[in-house]
């Protein structure tokens, strides 16, 4: 199977698209230092920080009961004790921008690599059929199990590449813009109590965890490829549903309970560290369980419509 993950390997990297998607990522993170750096982007020092944390506390308590939704009256409860801490602590909410702040700020480019690789992986299977290479692919004494596993393989893999190409891009050029300087902590609310925690390893995660969505909609562009053979509908159903998916899940959420089996409400897995679950009484074992279920069932319709239908081109 090696080799034909190579073979697949040195498909992707024939086509000009790929090197146009890599080329992309490269330009907005030189464009957004570039921005950044020649902007006004300094935030004047504040000596009554402390003042203006209490005073925002205080209107927030005040406020927090005539907030609808426990979801939202949560999210006020973590900035009042982040705001707290940070009084109790003397750790002013403003800095100077470096090279962490550029990987924080970067990290919206990781949905730009996912339509990306959703692009890569609704071509991977359709792109043999409208180009009438299958048969030549198949005549070959290689199960088709094994051929379609290399190309879910070299998709992930490429999608790796490129997050992996994102993240060390975004820190060369921060570090060359702005500068590394000693990382603050990064102050998590956790159980109802804020934590420190190393501010690295937190974008380390959160680049990781943000890539889950990515992993997702990717298995499910690979998936309407197979069963469809069709680039164009798997690339316009994946991207619509990356898109929009999140928003309507929201909606349906505000109003039903059942909305939290929707594979949009767990996809975001760093709701669990950064704000509060989209759903009340989720948690972040249960959406495991139901990212796992819905990559099953996306690689049993794949290899079901790959593997026992028969071909023809």
């Amino acid at each position: 199977m090696m080799g034909l993950a190579v073979n697949e390997w040195i498909k992707i990297f024939k086509r000009k698209a790929t090197y146009i998607m890599v080329g992309i990522v490269v330009l907005i993170v030189l464009a957004a230092a570039i921005i950044i750096s020649t902007s006004d982007y300094e935030q004047a020092s504040n000596q009554n920080w402390k003042k203006d944390l209490s005073e925002q506390n205080r209107q927030m308590e005040e406020g927090i009961e005539s907030v609808p939704g426990e979801q939202n009256k949560e999210m006020i409860k973590k900035e009042i004790a982040i705001n707290s801490y940070r009084i109790e602590h003397n750790m002013p909410p403003t800095e100077d921008y470096s090279v962490w702040s550029f990987l924080s700020d970067m990290s919206f480019v990781i949905d730009i690599i996912a339509l990306f690789t959703i692009i890569v992986a609704a071509g991977m299977i359709a792109s043999e059929f409208s180009w009438g290479t299958i048969k030549l692919l198949l005549i070959r004494p290689i199960s088709r199990v094994k051929i379609l596993l290399s190309k879910y393989v070299v998709v992930i893999l490429f999608s790796f590449m490129m997050l992996s190409l994102l993240f060390f891009l975004s820190f060369v050029v921060g570090a060359a813009f702005f500068g590394i300087s000693d990382p603050s902590p990064y102050l998590a609310y956790v159980d109802g109590e804020v934590v420190e925690k190393n501010q690295v390893i937190h974008l380390v995660a959160y680049y990781l965890l943000s890539s889950v969505g990515l992993l997702m909609f990717t298995t499910m562009a690979f998936m309407i490829s197979a069963a469809f053979r069709n680039s164009s509908l798997a690339i316009g159903i994946s991207i619509f549903l990356l898109l929009s998916g999140s928003t309507v899940t929201a909606l349906l959420a505000a109003k039903f309970d059942w909305a939290k089996f929707l594979l949009f409400a767990n996809v975001d897995l760093n709701q669990y560290f950064e704000t509060v679950p989209m759903v009340e009484g989720m948690t972040l074992t249960f959406s495991v369980i139901m990212l796992l279920v819905y990559f099953v069932i996306f690689h049993v319709i794949s290899f079901l419509a790959f593997v026992k239908r028969d071909i023809t081109a």
